[in-house]
């Protein structure tokens, strides 16, 4: 029996960041469908619009990007009471305690600190996979 595929979306600017998620997706053999975002706006654009899927969703958010950074983003998100539910994790540069907490204050399902090398990066997304398999999404 196969999982639901779960539609996930990556909000990152930086294109080395996408690239070496997409890679750990290849590695770890994930075929979620994976869309990408490089601001808080393009993500809430992509998220109210028609071409992704508005069931099982799973945002990946970086907070360092220009526009409108990952803190500003998950603002607007919880205050919209159609995209209010959707679960987001961290996944950042920012060792920042007040960045820490104010994603927890906004209710995201996780904090992840990027892995310095690819290798880790990629054993960091397979925790993610079967994490996310795990757990039951509407």
């Amino acid at each position: 029996m196969s999982e639901p595929m779960l539609n996930i979306l990556l909000v990152e600017d930086d294109e080395v960041d996408v690239m070496n998620v997409r890679r750990a997706f290849q590695k770890n053999n994930i075929r979620n469908p994976l869309w990408v975002a490089g601001n808080g706006l393009e993500a809430l654009e992509t998220l109210r619009g028609s071409d992704m899927p508005r069931e099982r969703r799973l945002v990946l958010l970086d907070l360092n990007m220009p526009r409108m950074n990952g803190i500003e983003f998950l603002r607007a998100l919880r205050e919209d009471e159609e995209l209010r539910p959707t679960p987001v994790v961290v996944l950042t540069t920012s060792a920042d305690e007040r960045d820490r907490v104010d994603a927890y204050n906004l209710n995201v399902a996780g904090y992840i600190l990027k892995p310095v090398t690819f290798v880790s990066f990629v054993e960091t997304m397979a925790t993610l996979n079967k994490y996310w398999t795990l757990v039951e999404y509407p």
